[in-house]
């Protein structure tokens, strides 16, 4: 029996689709194995948010190639559905499959009789370059949504926190971003579908879920319901026995009043919220073709933070788009300085080709753009460690992950804190912790009870 491997590169929406296609193999009879060097047939699947998750991917073929050269590649995702010959004419690639056909892997590495992969637009795969064939169509036209569960990455057993992807694709033209080009339009999971993958995982013991999509607050609008996001997550706490929900990023304008009050009102909602900002430049989110201006995006997070005084609220900020300045840049710093935040993931602006902003004119120099996400990262630091020590001397609920470093066992606060407790204790239990002190990036915790057993 053939065996076959995947390997996921990027956000947690691409891990989901990964997730998806080993259970499409597994349905065709293929054998997941433990590395890309025992695989008949290795899927990478891809991300292309910037070069170097490009670079990434090519370094991984030509590495599985040099090791395994007998195994079958196949490279789908959204590099994959963005530039398919610079793909294929790697060698060692057999087919690239984009996202448009990302549904009928289990076909075309399987050989399944008969099957012929003719697109939406009425075309057959491309074999002119190097004899791998290439499958992608007009994403536009795709209306396929793959879900399966995929779990935790630093939990390998499989015990804690799967991630279920409840929408994808993007209708918003952000100019820095390729990612409504490779992945389409919005277009959401139907609410019985969510039902029944999160009582699946209730049933099979899974104690937190995470929700997650590319941008997640639009789940829905395709379906022509007049229900929104919030009320996909009242009918999640209202229809299945999930214990601890967790909300994945949302954009600031989907934060409704609604969403806000469903979130701090619920016991079994995560207190976090994930709220991308980009720019604390109203400029430069102009430019970036935003649909919120940084006074909106100020009081969504004062309002979360006003509902729930111990919420981690995280944000991905980009420094370095094209036409920054100083000013425009410490606009940025001082935003995020006056605001509650407790964590940044800071991005460096890359030019995808294909977006207004690759065009633009004043491309801000590498240097500098090192500079400034230096500068807000050690901002970032500072933040975090101001609130994590507000919780010294306090009790948290956590629920246990399975990393156990030799004396700790590493949990995950309901407020997304990264907490360690003595000893070793077995993963997917809540507990409750009275917080000893910080070290590093964690807090030190002394645990009290197990809450569930």
């Amino acid at each position: 029996m053939a065996g076959f491997y995947v390997e996921n590169f990027g956000c947690r929406a691409t891990q989901a689709d990964g997730a998806a296609i080993e259970r499409r193999l597994i349905e065709k009879g293929l054998t997941r194995v433990s590395g890309p060097e025992s695989a008949q047939v290795v899927v990478l699947n891809t991300c292309t948010v910037t070069a170097s998750a490009d670079q990434d991917v090519r370094n991984s073929i030509r590495r599985i190639h040099r090791q395994n050269p007998d195994c079958k590649i196949l490279v789908t995702g959204c590099y994959a559905q963005r530039s398919p010959q610079e793909l294929a004419v790697i060698p060692g690639v057999n087919w690239v499959v984009g996202n448009s056909h990302k549904h009928q892997i289990g076909e075309v590495a399987c050989g399944s009789p008969g099957f012929f992969a003719v697109d939406q637009l009425g075309m057959a795969p491309d074999t002119s370059s190097m004899g791998a064939e290439i499958f992608v169509s007009d994403i536009f036209a795709h209306t396929e949504l793959m879900a399966a569960p995929v779990f935790d990455a630093d939990t390998a057993s499989e015990k804690t926190r799967p991630n279920l992807k409840v929408q994808d694709g993007c209708n918003n033209r952000c100019s820095f971003c390729i990612i409504p080009s490779v992945r389409g339009r919005s277009r959401s999971l139907p609410i019985t579908d969510v039902i029944r993958e999160v009582n699946g995982l209730v049933a099979n013991g899974y104690r937190e879920i995470v929700i997650s999509g590319i941008n997640l607050g639009r789940w829905g609008r395709d379906l022509g319901q007049t229900s929104k996001f919030a009320a996909l997550v009242r009918r999640i706490l209202e229809e299945t026995g999930v214990e601890k929900l967790r909300i994945s990023s949302v954009e600031p304008m989907d934060w409704t009043d609604e969403l806000i009050d469903l979130v701090a009102g619920s016991p079994g909602v995560a207190k976090h919220a994930h709220v991308p900002m980009q720019s604390g430049s109203d400029r430069i989110l102009r430019l970036m073709h935003r649909k919120y201006r940084p006074w909106h995006y100020a009081d969504r997070i004062k309002k979360i933070r006003r509902a729930m005084p111990d919420a981690a609220i995280g944000a991905d900020v980009m420094v370095g788009f094209p036409g920054e300045t100083d000013a425009d840049f410490e606009e940025t710093r001082a935003f995020i300085e006056g605001l509650p935040m407790t964590y940044l993931h800071v991005f460096t602006f890359s030019a995808r080709p294909g977006t207004p902003a690759a065009a633009m004119p004043n491309q801000v120099p590498p240097q500098v753009m090192k500079a400034r996400n230096r500068t807000l990262r050690e901002l970032a630091a500072r933040k975090k460690h101001e609130f994590q020590q507000t919780f010294i001397g306090r009790e948290l609920q956590a629920i246990t992950l399975t990393y156990f470093n030799g004396s700790h066992t590493e949990c995950l606060t309901d407020n997304y804190q990264k907490l360690w407790v003595e000893g070793r204790h077995e993963a997917n239990q809540w507990v409750t912790a009275a917080v000893e002190g910080i070290d590093g990036e964690a807090l030190l915790g002394r645990m009290n009870e197990v809450a569930f057993v």
